[in-house]
């Protein structure tokens, strides 16, 4: 099975993402947009493990909370790595401390069942579209760089989370299909 613990937020977000997407899709036919109802913010991806992990994964993370609930909101678009070459256009997310703690959390209750610790920063983000190796035609990054330029400062809506989820990814032609295996509560106590 392939794995990643991640916090999902609400519809009206999710809504203002779509309407985002469909106003920029037109002009940019190069890229592979995400379709947004299957956002989320990744807090780790645990990758492929066998089934017989699936109850160890399951007991560490319950032992993972916060003192508060995760803040977030969504603010601005970019590129990674930068709008020259760029790979992902994302949708910016501005959080509380917390969520990189639980983030760190996560990847702490996770390292003893030998799931690799990640490489990288954690860097709170929703990618909303993935670039072709290339990068597209000229036309469309500059469409997209303008349209992100214009949107550095929108905010498409904020958060208050006080769960994560366990998510199984099966990988479908179609894309990749999300099946929520078990939700924690960030909070000790809440439920």
């Amino acid at each position: 099975m392939r794995l990643f613990v991640a916090l999902d937020f609400p519809n009206p977000i999710h809504q203002s993402l779509r309407e985002l997407i469909a106003r920029l899709k037109p002009e940019c036919r190069s890229v592979k947009w995400m379709r947004p109802e299957a956002m989320h913010i990744t807090l780790n991806f645990i990758g492929e493990v066998d089934t017989e992990k699936l109850e160890p994964i399951r007991a560490a993370l319950a032992h993972v909370h916060s003192t508060e609930p995760v803040e977030m909101q969504f603010r601005g678009l970019g590129f990674f790595p930068n709008e020259r070459r760029p790979r992902v256009l994302w949708c910016g997310v501005e959080a509380s401390p917390n969520l990189a703690e639980v983030a760190a959390a996560v990847e702490r209750a996770l390292v003893p069942l030998g799931i690799a610790a990640e490489s990288r920063d954690f860097v709170p983000h929703l990618t909303l579209a993935r670039f072709n190796t290339g990068g597209g035609p000229r036309r469309d990054l500059e469409t997209l760089v303008r349209a992100a330029g214009e949107l550095k400062s929108y905010d498409f809506g904020r958060t208050r989370e006080t769960e994560f989820h366990l998510i199984e990814s099966i990988l479908k032609p179609v894309g990749a299909e999300y099946k929520r295996l078990e939700t924690f509560s960030i909070v000790k106590g809440l439920a």
